[in-house]
């Protein structure tokens, strides 16, 4: 059985109807026939879309046991037992419960693909893992459930359920959405009408970009060159001239005019007699269309009209921009040049601006070191001038009788001519037809092909050896400025490409998808195994051609060292071409090589790190552990003495050192396993709406009860967090208070509302800490100024920031007014209820 496939029906906020669309689309199918089941499908109270549950089957919740609460979750081997052809699972990104084999639900629908299921599905735009910072800046808010992007992007198809923004307001006000005590909250947080018009543009731009990707595929697959112009995609031709800047702007002004514009820069790297390009300026170019949203190309092509216009349909661009030419009027006679060229062969598809600068027509340099072989044009006039000259010659010779020695010097000029034009083979032509002519007209005995007289035949020998040895100059001129332009051309894209890769801004797809379009290939893929008996393996790809399983079944093969080969697909390149590409080929294994050095670096310093709190943890278990643990023995080697006859007031202090010992001991280990599972990354936190006044005072234990005053208010917002991370994390930072504050000030801790935030500060009027070890107070093993050995392990301000950003929330640090320190943590507050022990996908925005 094949793979399942995949629908997702994305939105841009919760209420905008994605699981109304899903539970449609449900109905639709059971009416055709098909095998559909709601696998889960969390209807959030909503009576319409819970009434679409009617008359679809549903497969039981697995109910499960976590901290005394109960919940349900997906039943994953329940629903692989029944099989249907199509499964709906509610909530993609959504975490699944401690216990469950997977912990999150896109991993338990990644097995019903696999299973041969079809799988319909739903998500926020704000969910996807790639847009967590953007959707941060713009709501405040900071997603803890995501989905890989990549799996929403190998959906098979994804549809965008969309709603303004004002409709959907009215949803909420309506009470379609969420309770009515919830509606307000959410109205003046989370739903304002700027954070909804922000995520709409997201997901609309998102789901843009998707569809132009499967319009890519398409096009590619189809063999399509026609431009559709479904986007306004404007590509800039620079030539490295200063003229570059005012092109980028221009075309960034024409991209804001149309929806979702797109701007890309392309350098042609072949010299075709123009001034040479500036290294510098095309670096300052490359900043200035990336700082503008657009991207840089570096193309390289033997005639720059025809580079220019084969990369603007392979990227289906719709614009093009050039500058006014450079050059002065007379040099017009030379061609007329890549604006009007371009102009004339873009086709009905392909708009060209050409854009007036303060360079144009002040000249580029004389044309006459063209930087390739004699164009066609040049060609066609030297066999001209080398068979039909003559002939022009010998007629107007016939009319006027100059003498045998003019004659000669007459056919030798238009030889010359035409090995200047023509190259080699249009001046031996022109010999050749010169030298019969010469014979039968002009050299006694005439009209016959006898020479009388050995001066006349030493002449013509001398006619043939000059005009031979003119065009052999000329053509191995043709040849050195074609290689020494073509050199040139290869040198820039090779300092570009070492530049990029030397600052290590290159990934490998990236150098891969330059591949492709450097050489206008189909696809770039970095091919690799272990020996010559094993399988290749893709180690990167750009390009949409065919797959590619061996380089031998690709158009191009590059191979780099014994087991590696870089393969191309599209067309076979020339032999002068390969020289560069094994350039790349080269430079690709050596970013390959750096990325897996980078990730061995990342794991050898996670080692290291690991090697570092095991060393701290056996110094602080020799150093600071110890101390309790003597004071234990001592005091019950005391008890157990019979030596001693130990008063009842001498046992109880005994029994109290006793007390404290172990007390001491077990916040030190306790201190020390949460760091320990903050370090491995096994801290789930079981997220729940709770009051902070509830959970504060049971943090004030292990605290002497006059240490400690409270001002934490009952009308704070409920906040969404764990309240045993919450719990632990708080006592951490009173006994801190506590411990560095003087003798008969007590510890302040206050709470206060922001925005959609809770603030509780722990204030105390201790030392403080200077501004530059305030960040270091948080490292693990880290105590600050004088502190005495048994004051800890330093460990409990790293478990509490720890914690608190397990909950989504921050800890720091502050100066108190008037002299201490003050421990500021920022909770997020709630407006909602939750059945799940993690924040919901759907309704978490209310807050």
């Amino acid at each position: 059985m094949g793979r399942g496939k995949l629908r997702i029906y994305l939105g841009a906020a919760p209420g905008v109807g994605k699981t109304y669309a899903m539970l449609s689309e449900a109905h639709r199918r059971v009416e055709r026939g098909t095998d559909c089941v709601v696998a889960f499908v969390e209807h959030h109270g909503r009576a319409r879309t819970e009434v679409l549950l009617h008359g679809l089957e549903q497969v039981p919740r697995r109910r499960l046991e976590h901290r005394g609460a109960h919940f349900t979750e997906l039943d994953l081997d329940a629903v692989l037992a029944r099989a249907p052809r199509v499964a709906l699972v509610d909530e993609l990104a959504h975490t699944n419960v401690p216990g469950t084999r997977n912990a999150k639900r896109w991993q338990d629908v990644e097995e019903l693909l696999a299973a041969g299921i079809d799988v319909i599905s739903t998500v926020n735009i704000q969910h996807l893992e790639s847009l967590g910072d953007v959707v941060e800046s713009i709501t405040g808010v900071r997603q803890q459930e995501t989905v890989p992007d990549e799996v929403v992007r190998r959906a098979d198809q994804i549809e965008l359920v969309d709603m303004s923004p004002q409709a959907l307001r009215r949803r909420m006000a309506h009470g379609n959405i969420y309770q009515p005590d919830k509606v307000d909250a959410a109205l003046s947080n989370y739903f304002r009408p700027g954070n909804l018009t922000a995520l709409r543009e997201l997901a609309l731009l998102w789901v843009a970009d998707r569809a132009d990707e499967y319009l890519q595929k398409y096009r590619s697959e189809h063999r399509v060159s026609k431009i559709w112009g479904s986007r306004e995609r404007i590509v800039v031709g620079l030539t490295g001239g200063p003229e570059g800047r005012t092109l980028i702007r221009r075309a960034a002004r024409l991209a804001e005019k149309g929806a979702g514009g797109e701007v890309l820069a392309a350098y042609i790297a072949r010299s075709d007699g123009l001034t040479s390009a500036s290294p510098k300026e095309l670096a300052v170019q490359r900043t200035l269309v990336e700082d503008l949203g657009g991207t840089f190309h570096h193309v390289l092509g033997d005639d720059i009209p025809a580079a220019l216009l084969d990369f603007a349909r392979g990227v289906n661009a719709t614009q093009i921009v050039l500058g006014s030419s450079r050059r002065k009027a007379w040099q017009y006679v030379f061609g007329p040049g890549v604006g009007a060229t371009v102009a004339r062969e873009s086709g009905p598809d392909l708009d060209v601006h050409i854009v007036t600068h303060e360079e144009a027509a002040k000249g580029r340099g004389l044309p006459v070191a063209r930087g390739a072989r004699l164009g066609r044009l040049r060609l066609v006039w030297g066999w001209l001038a080398g068979l039909g000259g003559p002939v022009a010659l010998t007629l107007l010779l016939n009319t006027v009788h100059l003498g045998l020695a003019n004659d000669v010097l007459l056919y030798l000029a238009l030889t010359v001519a035409a090995a200047l034009l023509g190259g080699l083979y249009p001046a031996l032509a022109s010999a050749a037809v010169g030298s019969l002519l010469l014979n039968w007209f002009f050299t006694p005995p005439v009209n016959r092909i006898t020479i009388a007289d050995p001066r006349n035949i030493f002449a013509l020998a001398v006619f043939v050896g000059v005009a031979v040895s003119v065009a052999s100059v000329v053509d191995v001129a043709a040849r050195r400025t074609h290689q020494a332009a073509r050199l040139r051309a290869e040198s820039e894209i090779l300092s570009f490409l070492a530049g990029d890769v030397l600052r290590g801004e290159t990934s490998l797809e990236t150098l891969l998808e330059r591949v492709r379009e450097t050489f206008a290939m189909e696809s770039a893929v970095l091919l690799e195994r272990e020996s010559d008996v094993e399988p290749w393996i893709c180690a990167g790809r750009a390009g949409l051609g065919p797959p590619v399983e061996r380089p031998e079944d690709a158009d191009v093969d590059m191979p780099v060292g014994d087991h590696m080969a870089l393969a191309l697909t599209g067309r076979v390149l020339p032999a002068e071409d390969r020289r560069v590409l094994a350039a790349f080929a080269a430079q690709a294994a050596v970013v390959l090589d750096r990325r897996r050095l980078r990730e061995e670096a990342d794991r050898a310093r996670a080692l290291a790190e690991g090697n570092r709190i095991r060393t701290a943890l056996l110094a602080a278990v020799s150093h600071d552990l110890r101390t309790p643990l003597a004071g234990i023995k001592a005091a019950v080697t005391s008890l157990r003495s019979d030596d001693v006859a130990w008063s009842e007031e001498d046992r109880a202090a005994l029994l109290e050192g006793i007390e404290d010992g172990a007390d001491r001991l077990d916040h030190l280990v306790g201190n020390l396993l949460d760091m320990s599972r903050l370090q491995t990354g096994t801290v789930t936190p079981l997220i729940r709406e709770i009051d902070v006044d509830e959970v504060v005072p049971m943090a004030l234990g292990g605290v002497p009860e006059a240490s400690v005053e409270l001002d934490v208010p009952e009308t704070l917002p409920m906040v969404a967090v764990d309240a045993g991370l919450l719990e632990r994390a708080m006592a951490n930072l009173v006994e801190n208070a506590v411990k560095y504050s003087p003798a008969g000030r007590t510890v302040l801790v206050a709470g206060s509302a922001l925005g959609d935030r809770v603030e509780v500060r722990v204030v105390d009027r201790g030392p403080g800490v200077p501004d530059e070890a305030k960040e270091r107070i948080f490292e693990p093993f880290q105590r600050h100024g004088d502190a005495p050995r048994g004051a800890g392990v330093g460990l409990g301000l790293a478990v509490a920031r720890g914690f608190a950003e397990a909950m989504g929330g921050t800890l720091t640090a502050e100066d108190t007014p008037g002299g201490g320190l003050t421990m500021v943590l920022t909770l997020r507050a709630a407006a909602r209820h939750t059945d799940t022990p993690t924040t919901t996908t759907e309704e978490s925005q209310a807050a």
